[in-house]
C-alpha cells in the first residue's frame, strides 16, 4: 500500500480532499481484484463515469462508484457475491495491504423498472488514510444484468498512476467509447444530474475522440428504446435547468480541481444536440502556429521528462484546458492568468506551454521546468485556438459494424 504522504501530496497539488484521491486509488485496486477473478473477467462490463476516468481520460473528474453490466444474470446472488468478494478482498490485501473487511461487505437486490432484478454492493475499506472517527469509507457497486449492449465490449488498460501500480498493468472489460458516450446522453435525459451534463459536454468537446454522430445516435436510440424512453432533447431538458444549477456545487465540487461555471456547459447543449442530429459542428479554431523544429506533445503526463512537482502543475493545466478554464500561473517569480492551449517540445529539447495571456490576448510560451505554481480558476474562456493538451490524444476505439453506418 502506498504511503499516506503520497495521497496527501497529490490531494494538495490538485486541490482535492485526500479522501477523494484515496478512493480513486482504492477503486483501481478493486478493479484489479475483480478482473483477476475468472468468474467475472469476461462477464462484468465496466461502465459509467468512473469508467471514463479510469479507461479513457487520464485527466478527468474523479468519481466514486463502480458500475457494471453483467452478462451472466446468475451473478445477482448474495452467496455468489459474498464468496467472490471474499476472495477479492484477500487478494487485494495480499497485494497491497488495503483492507475490505468481509463483515462490512453488503449486497442488496431490487426490482428495476424493467421488471428484472438488479444488485447493489457496498464495500467498506481501510486504505492509507485511516479515519479518525466514525465508520470506514465505502464504495458502491451498481450491478445491472439486463442492460442492452449495442456494441461489443472493449478491453482497456486503466489509469492507475500511483507508485504501487502493478508492473503487468490492470486490464478491464468495459463499454466502448461510443457506448459510454451514448449511455451518458441517455442518463442526462433520464435524471438530469450535473455530472451527466459535465460528462456529455466534455465528451463532445473532445473533438479528436468524437465518434460519428450517426453512430452515437444509433446507439442512443437503441438504448433509449430498451428503457422505454425517448431520445433526450434540448427542450426536454429545459425544465431541469434550475435543479441542475442548484445541485451543481454539492454534486460536482469535490470531484474537480475547480468547478467550471454551469452556464458554460448548459450553453454548449444547443451545439451538441445540433451535431447529434445533423453531424454539423462549427469550424474548429486553428492551432497555434508551429515554430521551426517544434512538435506537439500528447504523451501521458507520467511519461514526460519533468520533475514531480512540475508534473503536478502540468496535470492542473491539462485539467483546466479540457474544461476551458483559465489558469493562474506562477512563473519566474510573478503571477499571470492564462488560457492554456498546447504543449510542445522545441528543437532545443525544452518542453513549453503555449498560452494566451488574458490581460491583453497576447501569445506567450512558458518552459514547464520554470513553472513555480499553477491553479485552475473558475473563469471560463472560449478557445481562440485549438486546445491540444489532452494527455493521450484520442482514445483508441476498436472498429465496429455500427461505425460504418
Amino acid at each position: 500500500m502506498i504511503d499516506r504522504r503520497e495521497i496527501l501530496d497529490i490531494a494538495g497539488t490538485l486541490g482535492l480532499l485526500p479522501q477523494v484521491v484515496e478512493k480513486d486509488y482504492v477503486l483501481g485496486w478493486i478493479l484489479a481484484g475483480i478482473y483477476q477473478q475468472t468468474a467475472l473477467a469476461e462477464s462484468w462490463i465496466f461502465k459509467g463515469g468512473t469508467c471514463l476516468k479510469k479507461c479513457y481520460f487520464e485527466t478527468y473528474r474523479f468519481s466514486e462508484d463502480l458500475d457494471f453490466t453483467l452478462t451472466d444474470p446468475s451473478h445477482i446472488d448474495r452467496d455468489f457475491l459474498a464468496s467472490v468478494f471474499r476472495g477479492i478482498g484477500e487478494w487485494i490485501y495480499e497485494k497491497t495491504g488495503i483492507e475490505l473487511p468481509e463483515a462490512m461487505q453488503d449486497f442488496d437486490f431490487f426490482e428495476n423498472p424493467r421488471g428484472s432484478v438488479s444488485g447493489q454492493g457496498k464495500l467498506s475499506y481501510r486504505g492509507p488514510i485511516a479515519p479518525r472517527s466514525g465508520g470506514l469509507p465505502r464504495i458502491k457497486l451498481d450491478l445491472t444484468p439486463d442492460e442492452l449492449l449495442v456494441l461489443p465490449s472493449a478491453k482497456r488498460t486503466i489509469f492507475h498512476d500511483y507508485s504501487d501500480a502493478p508492473t503487468e498493468e490492470i486490464t478491464v472489460l468495459c463499454y466502448t467509447y461510443e457506448e459510454a458516450f451514448a449511455e451518458k446522453v441517455r442518463a442526462l435525459g433520464d435524471r438530469a444530474r450535473p455530472r451527466d451534463l459535465y460528462d456529455v459536454i466534455n465528451l463532445y468537446r473532445n473533438a479528436e475522440a468524437r465518434p460519428r454522430s450517426t453512430v452515437l445516435l444509433d446507439v442512443l436510440e437503441q438504448k433509449c428504446a430498451h428503457r422505454g424512453r425517448s431520445v433526450p432533447t434540448l427542450g426536454g431538458l429545459e425544465i431541469h435547468r434550475g435543479n441542475l444549477e442548484g445541485s451543481c456545487r454539492p454534486m460536482l465540487d469535490h470531484q474537480l480541481q475547480a468547478l467550471p461555471p454551469i452556464e458554460s456547459f448548459w450553453g454548449a447543449l444547443p451545439e451538441f444536440f445540433d451535431w447529434l442530429q445533423t453531424g454539423v459542428t462549427p469550424a474548429a479554431p486553428a492551432r497555434y502556429r508551429m515554430a521551426a523544429g517544434e512538435t506537439v506533445l500528447r504523451e501521458r503526463t507520467l511519461r514526460l521528462p519533468v520533475s514531480g512537482r512540475n508534473r503536478s502543475y502540468l496535470e492542473i493545466i491539462r485539467f483546466a484546458a479540457a474544461n476551458h478554464l483559465c489558469v493562474d500561473l506562477q512563473y519566474q517569480g510573478s503571477a499571470r492568468r492564462i488560457e492554456p492551449y498546447s504543449l510542445r517540445r522545441t528543437r532545443d529539447d525544452n518542453i513549453v506551454l503555449h498560452a494566451t495571456r488574458t490581460t491583453d490576448g497576447e501569445h506567450r510560451s512558458y518552459r514547464i521546468d520554470r513553472i513555480q505554481g499553477a491553479r485552475a480558476t473558475g473563469q471560463s474562456f472560449i478557445p481562440r485556438f485549438a486546445v491540444e493538451l489532452s494527455p493521450q490524444g484520442p482514445p483508441v476505439i476498436p472498429p465496429t459494424t455500427n461505425q460504418e453506418k
